[in-house]
């Protein structure tokens, strides 16, 4: 894994704060989904500025795409804390692989491929490390007062045993509202194979909850 070193420009990508509620996307958010994929002027200027080493130019980009990447990183790890560290680290493998990234691509789709590796090894060295202590940071995720207790734990508990893509794909697509194309950009898998893992993971999550109604 890459490493900052001293006085690495790097540092152009500082720590945000996401707030507590990840799970609340815009009103206008279903709108920007269905929207035809296209670089915007604004992306394409700002990855010409940041692959000149114009450190203004990578900062842009970090703005542009750093909720998107956190819904990423979110859908993945399960802790809030965690998927900040998960952004941060994407973003930095990003700035220092800038010189490979090839401008007719997308940025965003691009940065939130490398977040989500980041995010899943992350979650790999959290199992082997803190196997006995996950139970603990179930109640984290999907924190809402308004739902009652007892089946919003039963369903906590459900998606933290699920595999890592798993959770993913099945919290980008019912909880956050991605198609399965953008799900696939995002984990750098086929679309058809997003599909796929959706149906096999609400699968999972239905035995895991026993004999919950859906």
């Amino acid at each position: 894994m890459p490493k900052r070193e001293p006085g690495d420009t790097g540092e152009a990508a500082e720590p945000v704060s996401y707030g507590q509620s990840p799970y609340q996307p815009p009103s206008s958010a279903g709108q920007q989904l269905n929207a035809p994929i296209r670089i915007s002027d604004e992306e394409r200027e700002l990855v010409s500025l940041a692959k000149a080493g114009d450190e203004r130019g990578f900062a842009g980009l970090v703005r542009l795409h750093q909720r998107r990447a956190y819904i990423v990183a979110r859908s993945i790890v399960l802790t809030h804390e965690d998927a900040e560290d998960a952004v941060q680290e994407g973003f930095l493998r990003a700035y220092q692989a800038l010189d490979r990234f090839d401008p007719a691509q997308i940025f965003g789709a691009w940065v939130n491929r490398i977040v989500a590796n980041a995010a899943l090894d992350l979650a790999r060295r959290r199992k082997v490390r803190n196997a006995e202590e996950l139970s603990e940071s179930i109640p984290t995720p999907f924190r809402d007062p308004a739902e009652g207790g007892e089946l919003r734990e039963r369903l906590e508990d459900a998606l933290a045993k699920l595999p890592d893509r798993a959770r993913a794909v099945i919290v980008l697509h019912d909880v956050e509202g991605f198609t399965h194309a953008e799900i696939g950009e995002m984990l750098g898998i086929p679309g058809g194979t997003a599909r796929s893992d959706l149906h096999h993971a609400r699968q999972k999550l239905r035995v895991l909850l026993g004999n919950l109604r859906d």
